[in-house]
């Protein structure tokens, strides 16, 4: 039976990876005005040879591929892996659109990758992290690194799990299996991902090392959508028959999840149910979801959204309190996962959405903070066993360190 851990979520831009589900791709955002500070890092991709034996390749068939900034001094043999975000594709049109996108197909890939946020190699950008070994794996199979499937009549190849096991062999050899502490980590698509192998990645290494998970924006909720509709629902079910995702050691399938799911409870449960230590890391008012799954085309046909969705600020009354109801519904789908003292929390109430790849958000001297904690010192509190991190913002419109993104045209 295929099974599916139903997160409420499904990341990134996620986009579907639909023209509408990849707005980074085709919309120019505005951040304050505020960019990324010192000399931009690049680094070079690794495509893994070894995988098209083992059928771990992209949708289109071409290599899968890394980038890997070696660690040095105290953090030669400390591990952090990113999962790239990318949204996913839930019927064969979107996934062939797809297919011609660096979504889809390593021959779009960029040669080199800036690293900064969570990767940067800078101790002013990211003063724990910074000599660490940081990989960032490549997204290209249109489910969260999690398919297992394949249509000939498409010619489109769903290996996202293939993908994952030797990404993560290729870097046991590369080191990893040394490593004496090691964090993953994701964003949006990759965020979700992060969360649904955080127990894989814990069983790379033995039990008397450091390892715990941290999630980017990988929180997308079952809402009702301003329609009174649940898009996300009917499209993530999309994702998985296509794709024929199949996890293990979950005890509810995908028929049992569309006749009882019931949103928070189930999306608790499920974070509940992992056992290595995470820390969830959103924003209250994700502007993929408002964008995507709360206020669609389809949903708001007359375009009464629009200006709310572009620029938070043009929110009128009624939209900020539907906006509040949302914020209500992911507190309570996390209130029984917040409990474990294992777990870290950090939900600020920005427009924003991954808020650990940007260097603005993650490190600065005006990044967003919740009672003058900033992201990056509440994660490596967490991590570090410093402190529990239990932080969850007040209502918009009070955190005034919020960096909302702003669109610079509709679509």
């Amino acid at each position: 039976m295929k099974s599916f851990l139903v997160i409420s979520l499904f990341a990134l831009l996620l986009p579907r990876c639909s023209r509408g589900f990849e707005y980074w791709n085709q919309t120019k955002l505005v951040d304050d005005g505020i960019t990324d500070v010192g000399v931009p890092h690049f680094v070079p991709i690794t495509l893994i040879g070894s995988a098209a034996a083992k059928g771990a390749v992209c949708m289109d068939g071409s290599l899968p591929g890394y980038h890997l900034d070696k660690g040095f001094g105290s953090g030669a043999n400390s591990w952090l892996v990113q999962l790239e975000g990318g949204g996913w594709c839930n019927d064969i049109n979107s996934c062939l659109y797809r297919k011609k996108s660096r979504r889809g197909s390593s021959y779009y890939m960029e040669k080199q990758l800036q690293f900064s946020g969570i990767l940067s190699n800078k101790p002013e950008e990211n003063p724990d992290f910074y000599n660490w070994n940081r990989v960032k794996i490549r997204y290209c199979d249109g489910a969260s690194f999690l398919g297992e499937g394949y249509d000939s009549a498409a010619g489109l190849f769903f290996r996202g799990q293939r993908i994952w096991l030797v990404s993560m062999e290729e870097l046991m050899s590369k080191g990893m299996r040394y490593a004496d502490q090691a964090l993953l980590t994701g964003c949006s698509a990759g965020g979700l991902a992060a969360i649904h192998h955080c127990d894989e990645f814990r069983a790379l290494f033995p039990g008397n090392i450091r390892v715990k998970c941290l999630a980017d924006a990988g929180m997308f909720l079952d809402a009702i959508d301003v329609a009174g509709q649940r898009t996300l629902r009917h499209f993530f079910g999309g994702v998985v028959n296509l794709q024929d995702i199949l996890l293990e050691n979950v005890s509810f399938g995908l028929q049992e999840w569309r006749e009882t799911y019931q949103g928070p409870a189930l999306l608790a449960f499920s974070l509940f149910c992992i056992q290595t230590p995470l820390f969830l890391l959103n924003t209250a008012y994700d502007v993929w979801q408002l964008q995507e799954s709360l206020a669609t085309k389809a949903a708001d046909p007359h375009g009464y959204w629009i200006d709310c969705k572009m620029n938070n600020a043009k929110c009128n009354t009624g939209q900020i309190e539907f906006l509040q109801g949302f914020r209500n519904q992911m507190l309570l789908s996390v209130r029984k996962f917040s409990l474990s003292s294992k777990n870290g929390l950090f939900i600020n109430s920005c427009f924003a959405h991954c808020q650990s790849e940007r260097q603005d958000t993650w490190f600065g001297s005006n990044s967003p903070s919740i009672r003058n904690r900033g992201i990056a010192k509440s994660v490596a509190d967490w991590y570090f066993d410093r402190f529990q991190v239990k932080l969850v913002d007040c209502p918009y419109p009070c955190d005034g360190s919020c960096h909302n993104l702003v669109f610079s045209r509709r679509y």
